[in-house]
């Protein structure tokens, strides 16, 4: 595994027109696969899927925060990210245990894991009464191709979507990261035709991480004349705690813990995100029934 910090950098070119963003997020992708136990495939397209919410979560101010649900018609089942602008990020896998022969390119196939039909779903809590949603049709199951055309459709913004992860012998990450290169209003077509091409041409994500390149150097190998805005670490971190699963369980009204008293004599949450695992014993149930109750 690539030992480096995840960071991204957020830069702008061509005058302040293009907004673009890089992040390498090996560590992030490696804890979610020893957490969640994902083989190959699943790691991978948890990996794209956990990248670009990252990016995502970085264009979010102060306590805002987003969530990104795919749900392709593949084994995979569905992909959850969650991130915000701290460079927090969160994800997992409905079936973590899904590994495919290589697709044609002999690459991990990404596009079979996730399905070719189904929705991308994102959902932004920007401190209003009611989030913003926004979805789009999977249209390749590859992911960056997907978050591309969410960016086009539901944010009615041009952008060039890349994302990898390499998965080494052992099934843990070598590298994994992404760009994401908006294209704002007061471009002419040629800069435009020129942002393409450098697109087109670029190595894959993973080997310009394998190279050893910072997100920074990825920007500018695509826009040599990006400034770098700010940059951001970007962590694994979970919301969950105990206090919280406390009240979900109270939430499960009185019948339910009743029961769980009774016939279990224990409960154990195990949160999606992190998989931990929280037991309460029947004292302490008992404690939450009480709590219920009054």
């Amino acid at each position: 595994m690539d030992n480096k910090k995840d960071r991204l950098v957020r830069g702008t070119a061509l005058d302040g027109r293009v907004r673009a963003f890089a992040v390498r997020t090996t560590a992030l992708v490696d804890e979610l696969r020893r957490r969640h136990d994902t083989y190959p495939t699943a790691t991978a397209a948890l990996g794209r899927t956990v990248t670009a919410a990252a990016m995502m979560g970085a264009m979010l101010k102060g306590q805002e925060k987003l969530a990104v649900m795919v749900k392709g018609n593949g084994p995979i089942g569905q992909i959850t990210a969650e991130s915000n602008a701290f460079g927090e990020v969160r994800g997992y896998v409905t079936n973590p245990h899904v590994h495919l022969p290589s697709n044609s390119l002999g690459k991990l196939d990404v596009a079979g894991a996730v399905g070719t039909e189904g929705f991308i779903d994102i959902s932004k809590d920007l401190g209003m009464k009611e989030p913003y949603r926004g979805s789009v049709p999977i249209i390749s199951g590859e992911l960056g191709d997907d978050f591309t055309y969410y960016f086009a459709v539901s944010e009615q913004t041009p952008a060039a979507v890349g994302l990898g992860v390499l998965v080494e012998t052992d099934n843990s990450v070598r590298v994994a990261g992404g760009f994401i290169v908006q294209l704002l209003p007061g471009l002419t077509d040629e800069e435009i035709t020129e942002i393409e091409r450098a697109v087109g041409s670029l190595p894959s994500v993973t080997a310009l991480l394998e190279e050893g390149l910072e997100p920074e150097e990825m920007l500018r190998y695509l826009l040599p004349d990006a400034v770098i805005m700010d940059e951001l670490d970007i962590n694994f971190v979970c919301q969950c705690s105990r206090e919280r699963v406390e009240q979900t369980l109270v939430s499960l009204g009185e019948k339910e813990l009743e029961r769980l008293i009774e016939e279990d004599d224990q409960a154990e949450v195990v949160c999606h995100f992190c998989n931990e695992a929280y037991v309460f014993n029947k004292d302490e149930l008992q404690v939450i029934l009480d709590q219920a109750k009054s």
